[in-house]
């Protein structure tokens, strides 16, 4: 490595890189661009020490920490470059400028954002992330897709504005900026940072930004989102509230409200984002048991998520390219002239129901494992039962519904050779990481020896018989209530429709009240000024009768004599105070 590239951060090479993609109007040169940077990102990060501030500057007595890495942050890092690389790939057969520059600088301040050391540079990239993924929603070029966008860059802005009044509090208390674990929601600025935290991690009733945005986003967009924002919320959390018991609770219900949802959508990437926030709640409960089981299971889930939820993406993507739908619906029959892209989707749909051999079996079964030891038995069963939606929803519908089931007719082209290469290295790594050793660095433990607890994740093992019957009896029921469901025809259809969620309440309840309040305001604005006008001119005139040289005061001798007198004693006074002074 170049003297030169020591200790640069590679979330910066990003933000460099895909502004410089920005202006870069050959397409070849461009996506030279958009490879060579997450590649030589992760180089650069392979080579960098931990448990040291690589790059600090100081400040108004603040010192800001641009580059800290430690295991946590390590792993985060990792899998974030990954992923940049793998959506570069996917979109090789576009020629957006826009798309290939923001797509990387928002990977990049995703990157930067976990190498942050101190607060403040935490905020700033947090900030970063919600200016550029914006773009990745606009590049659809529908109008649903800009009021979503809108929508989305609102709500990500607001996450910024409480994160920065938290940091507030947080100086003003101890005067420090340093980014250290919260013992307490009731220290000064604590609750203000879980609320922002929360709103990224798309936390019940904060989450219909997800839903809103993800489906509407273009092909590319879509399968870049699914990858940053709300893992980065689950580092941040991992990085400062661990072992909140706030936590449990509301991980365990963001993983079982989704599942409801996403059994009666009929849009297959609405279905992903309802599945994202599904898996997201897994890690979030992780993080509040706080023990180092279970954060290790935390952050290996989302390490293995970033690559099975991305994959399926991209085969939802793949669809959409080639049929212009993701409706369930008008979908099926699609494994005819996309086998390939058939094939990985299977393999996403089987790693994220965490089926042996594949990536979330070896690390949902350690949040599975840790809560289970805490004696939460209410807890516990949530997560099998949204264990089990899972595979309901993301291991069964989506492959069902869109590459089998009903014929729809429909014989396209199969994706393009990018999107299948993509597609094909995350299938990879998928299987990769959940098998056992069999070669060495190969498997399962080269995950577990990144983790930031690595003597007791040496000490878990996976593959026993009873984490390996117990799962194959979960999903072998849940495929089980499928059949029957379908069979009997209770399973609901999958039909054009719109599905009401919270955010019903602000989007139509809101909207309509805002409106009325605009409309009664102006009709009392123009009453109240038409009000005013004539109190006004009445005043006006009164005083212009009282006082005017043809007014009640100078009709008569004497208030012409007094009028006369006071401009003299006046004029006396300022010569005498001139003289004076």
């Amino acid at each position: 490595m170049p003297a030169f590239l020591a200790g640069l951060n590679p979330g910066w090479l990003l933000i460099a890189a895909g502004l410089l993609a920005l202006f870069v109007r050959v397409r070849v040169v461009r996506q030279v661009i958009t490879i060579a940077a997450p590649i030589l990102g992760i180089l650069l990060l392979s080579g960098t020490p931990h448990g040291v501030d690589l790059l600090t500057h100081e400040t108004l007595s603040i010192t800001l920490s641009f580059y800290h890495v430690d295991s946590l942050s390590f792993l985060f890092g990792l899998a974030f470059l990954i992923a940049a690389l793998l959506n570069a790939i996917y979109a090789l057969h576009t020629d957006n400028r826009i798309q290939d520059g923001m797509a990387l600088a928002y990977a990049g301040a995703a990157v930067s954002a976990v190498f942050s050391g101190d607060l403040l540079t935490l905020f700033v990239f947090w900030e970063l992330t919600a200016v550029t993924s914006v773009f990745l929603i606009l590049q659809a070029g529908t109008r649903a897709a800009y009021f979503a966008s809108m929508r989305y860059l609102g709500v990500q802005i607001l996450s910024g504005v409480l994160l920065l009044a938290g940091i507030a509090y947080v100086w003003n208390a101890t005067g420090s900026l340093s980014i250290a674990a919260f013992t307490s929601l009731d220290q000064p600025g604590a609750l203000i940072i879980f609320i922002a935290f929360g709103i990224k991690a798309a936390f019940p009733f904060l989450h219909n930004w997800l839903q809103d945005s993800y489906p509407k986003a273009s092909v590319v967009g879509a399968v870049v989102l699914s990858a940053f924002t709300t893992k980065l919320a689950v580092y941040a959390f991992a990085r400062m509230f661990p072992g909140q018991d706030e936590l449990i609770w509301i991980g365990a219900i963001m993983t079982v409200f989704p599942v409801f949802f996403a059994v009666i959508e009929n849009d297959l990437r609405r279905v992903l984002a309802y599945s994202t926030n599904n898996q997201v709640g897994f890690m979030i409960c992780a993080i509040g048991v706080g023990t180092p089981l279970a954060l290790n299971g935390a952050v290996a889930h989302a390490f293995a998520d970033i690559l099975f939820k991305g994959l399926l993406f991209m085969s939802m993507g793949a669809v959409l390219y080639r049929t212009g739908t993701t409706k369930a619906n008008e979908l099926g029959g699609l494994y005819r002239t996309m086998p390939w892209t058939t094939l990985f989707c299977l393999i996403g749909a089987i790693s994220i129901s965490a089926m042996p051999l594949f990536s979330a079996f070896v690390t949902k079964s350690m949040i599975l494992s840790a809560v289970a030891s805490t004696g939460m038995i209410v807890v516990w069963l949530m997560l099998m039962f949204a264990s089990a939606g899972v595979l309901e929803h993301s291991g069964i519908k989506i492959p069902y519904f869109a590459f089998f089931g009903h014929d729809s007719g429909k014989r396209v082209k199969e994706a393009p050779f990018n999107m299948l290469l993509a597609m094909g290295m995350a299938s990879f790594l998928c299987i990769a990481i959940g098998l056992p050793a069999f070669l060495p660095g190969f498997g399962y433990e080269w995950l577990y020896s990144l983790l930031p607890y690595p003597i007791e994740a040496a000490n878990y093992q996976p593959f026993t018989l009873s984490h390996i019957l117990a799962q194959l009896q979960l999903l072998a029921l849940a495929v089980f209530a499928f059949i029957l469901l379908q069979r009997l025809g209770l399973y609901p259809p999958e039909k054009p429709g719109v599905i009401l969620d919270t955010d019903w309440t602000y989007r139509k309840v809101g909207y309509g009240a805002v409106r009325w309040i605009d409309t009664v305001w102006a009709k009392l604005g123009l009453a109240m000024t038409a009000v005013f006008r004539g109190f006004s001119e009445r005043t006006y005139d009164r005083l212009v009768d009282a006082f005017s040289p043809r007014g009640v005061l100078s009709r008569n001798p004497v208030s012409r004599g007094m009028a006369v007198w006071t401009a003299v004693i006046l004029a006396l006074v300022l010569l005498v105070s001139y003289l004076t002074s």
